[in-house]
């Protein structure tokens, strides 16, 4: 019987999990090692950033939280890739990918801890993202509405979102997808496969033999990658983002990672996932592979790291003590930002809020 059709998924890799070369057609930035330690810098403050997220909801000064533990390679590769022009629709755990763009800790806690100024990012080019999206998928659909209006402004520009391997099976993702491929809209799709939709396995969640391999139906370039190698993440969302601005395309970009923590802090992953699994996870550990690489390359050592930790903390110490003196906004807060004239029944609960602020007090 003819063949109607034949595709195949690449499968792209630098590092192996002990940091050396599997391959020697480095990309160029990749030859460059002051990039690469600044890449490994973001990466290593990201891992500080989230230790003391963690710790932060652990004494009650936040609320839930999204572990990024073990996703640091793939999220500053997505984040790197990028420029400035280009807008980011995360989902709510791509922090290195916000770190890069210049979304701060504090506004990261102001979330997290229930204030919605969390998501007016005050540094460029983070300012025209959009905000964290906890319903999942919604956030694809949000960039491929930025990409139809890149197309028809005629910017060069590109969208990119982020989806787990959970959230590419709902409809949003392929919605998404299928409306970019068929008309051709500069999005990026980066699937951060980490193994788990909170507590339901990669094996059971598609039968597809790989998440990538799901672009295909829509028409778009599709590549699978080494989640814990950032060289590789780099590389293929910097080859896909170049190529939907030069008006080819979009393109699904699978990121096989782990998640090395719990779904969020209200999770327990030892009750749904073996010791051993993870045990043999942290054997891949994103920052333990670069680090290695760039010791071997004679552009890292001990002295840094130690003085990068150092530094480190401290930027904590001063991004969560910016999160917990900042004021709590007025009662009123809640009413004045939605309608240009309120609607007579909320102005009677908002005058209601003031008198029960002010009995309180």
């Amino acid at each position: 019987m003819p063949i109607a059709a034949k595709f195949e998924i690449e499968y792209l890799q630098y590092l192996d999990a002990d940091g050396k070369l599997v391959r020697e057609d480095l990309p160029e930035f990749a030859r460059d090692t002051k990039t690469m330690v600044e890449l490994y810098k973001l990466m290593a403050s990201t891992r500080v950033f989230d230790t003391k997220s963690i710790a932060l909801q652990r004494t009650g000064k936040l609320g839930t939280y999204a572990s990024c533990l073990g996703h640091e390679a793939t999220h500053v590769g997505i984040g790197s890739a990028m420029k400035p022009e280009d807008v980011f629709a995360p989902s709510y755990r791509e922090y290195g990918a916000q770190l890069y763009r210049g979304v701060r800790p504090r506004d990261v806690y102001m979330y997290w801890g229930g204030d919605e100024r969390g998501n007016d990012y005050q540094n460029e080019p983070a300012k025209h993202d959009f905000a964290w999206s906890v319903p999942i998928g919604t956030q694809c659909l949000h960039a491929a509405g930025s990409a139809l209006a890149f197309k028809i402004r005629n910017e060069k520009r590109v969208a990119v979102c982020t989806i787990g391997d959970g959230g590419s099976s709902k409809s949003d993702f392929y919605g998404a997808i299928n409306v970019a491929g068929a008309r051709d809209l500069p999005l990026v799709a980066a699937i951060v496969n980490n193994g788990w939709a909170i507590s339901v396995p990669r094996r059971i969640q598609s039968g597809a033999k790989t998440l990538a391999q799901k672009g295909i139906a829509a028409g778009l370039a599709c590549i699978q990658v080494d989640g814990n190698d950032i060289i590789a993440v780099r590389k293929a969302m910097s080859d896909a983002i170049e190529r939907a601005r030069r008006g080819e395309g979009g393109s699904v970009v699978e990121c096989v990672t782990y998640r090395l923590g719990d779904h969020t802090t209200a999770d327990d992953a030892r009750r749904y996932r073996g010791k051993e699994e993870v045990e043999d996870a942290w054997k891949k550990d994103p920052l333990k592979r670069l680090r290695n690489w760039l010791e071997a390359q004679k552009a890292w050592d001990q002295k840094q790291e130690d003085a990068w930790q150092a530094q480190c903390s401290e930027w904590m110490d001063n991004e969560v003590n910016a999160y917990l003196e900042t004021h709590a906004q007025p009662v009123t807060a809640m009413f004045d930002y939605t309608f240009a004239e309120l609607p007579a029944d909320l102005a009677r609960q908002r005058d209601e809020a003031i008198a029960l602020d002010k009995g309180a007090h």
